[in-house]
């Protein structure tokens, strides 16, 4: 067994609400022993900020360029991890020398796969310094300089953790409801598959705080008043994205939220979370073998809508739903886990991506060292 590491993991998604931290001990490979994980919510004010910079991010088109607020904006959400860390760290009585390394995904503002190119702001030395602990960071770009799409890179996790579980589960999914959805397919072989599946929190995020003034229907609170209307759930559904061969990955605006005057605000909430739902049975279509068992993570699985449809339908093709904590695992801080355990991985050279995961031509490590 490879030499163990304690790590930190990062991540903040496309759902934009703020920081989620997970600590990690692992080799990088079969062993992970996960620790404690933490929220740290954005303000309304920044998260708003936030959401506006993403306009002069489509102005981007060399990735170290920082057009309009993005320079000011990624200077504060450095400082927002930093702190983060450092509060995570009193919070269980640790210190910087305890960590051997964090893992910062930063914050997607533009992912363009066709062209070649993605954008997580975040400045890695940055955190570095303000933590004292070594940081891996930007961790997409070389998947895609070897012909990825940058995305999903949580499937190296999800392939761990699917060895502790039973063999009448396979094949599994694992199905991460964030702003974007994505699947990880297992097979009872190990085989691995992996791809995006669709918009997740992302539209219904957009919608409520459009219309309510809420940044997410908490629970799926709206969509239970609500009822489907299909005409609208068709619209996304008969996308090109759903029935195209080649799997890509999505940005955050390759799907938009209807306009006001098309649907009132609980129907609107209730047929995207069955937009939600039924994107990642449509996607699930393109594995290579009918899945048995779907694994919910990400936000979106305490949206009762999506996950009653998608249990619902999911049955209906003879597979279980099941959400992540109904296995032990943490459905919340999954994707800052991963982050720490690529972060490992990166540091002993080791793929963080496979042809059936991103499409790169052949397995590829990535990810940039910042010294403490």
């Amino acid at each position: 067994m490879l030499e163990t590491m304690t790590a930190i993991g990062l991540m903040s998604g496309t759902s934009m609400d703020g920081i989620d931290v997970a600590l990690v001990e692992t080799d990088g490979e079969a062993y992970v022993k996960r620790g404690p994980a933490m929220e740290f919510p954005y303000t309304p004010d920044f998260r708003r900020r936030l959401a506006a910079s993403l306009e002069d991010a489509k102005a981007i088109r060399e990735r170290s360029e920082r057009p309009g607020s993005l320079a000011a904006i990624e200077r504060e959400i450095t400082d927002l991890h930093a702190d983060a860390v450092k509060r995570f760290l009193a919070a269980n009585w640790l210190k910087p020398g305890d960590i051997g390394v964090i893992g910062f995904h930063g914050q997607t503002v533009i992912h363009r796969p066709d062209q070649g190119y993605t954008v997580q702001i975040g400045d890695g030395a940055a955190l570095a310094r303000q933590t004292g602990i070594p940081v891996v960071h930007d961790m997409r770009a070389n998947d895609m300089a070897h012909g990825g799409q940058g995305a999903p890179l949580v499937p190296a996790y999800h392939a761990a953790l699917a060895r502790g579980l039973y063999w009448d589960q396979f094949p599994v999914v694992f199905v991460n409801i964030g702003g974007i959805s994505n699947l990880t397919y297992i097979g009872a072989d190990g085989a691995i598959v992996a791809f995006d599946s669709g918009p997740g929190n992302t539209l219904i995020d957009q919608w409520v705080e459009a219309e309510a003034g809420i940044p997410f229907d908490a629970g799926g609170a709206i969509a239970s008043e609500g009822v489907v209307i299909s005409s609208l759930a068709e619209r996304y559904l008969s996308s090109d994205f759903f029935t195209a061969e080649k799997r890509r990955s999505l940005d955050r605006n390759d799907f938009r939220p209807p306009q006001s005057h098309e649907v009132g605000l609980h129907d609107g909430a209730r047929t995207l979370a069955h937009v939600s739902a039924a994107a990642i049975l449509i996607s699930a279509r393109h594995l290579p073998v009918k899945p048995r068992t779907y694994i919910i993570c990400g936000g979106g699985r305490l949206n009762r809508a999506i996950v009653g449809d998608l249990d619902r339908m999911a049955s209906e093709e003879g597979a279980r739903v099941m959400i992540a904590e109904d296995l032990g695992f943490n459905g919340a801080g999954m994707e800052a886990e991963a982050w720490a355990y690529l972060a490992v991985r990166s540091l002993k050279g080791l793929p963080l991506t496979y042809p059936g995961t991103t499409g790169v031509r052949e397995p590829v490590s990535g990810g940039r060292l910042a010294h403490s």
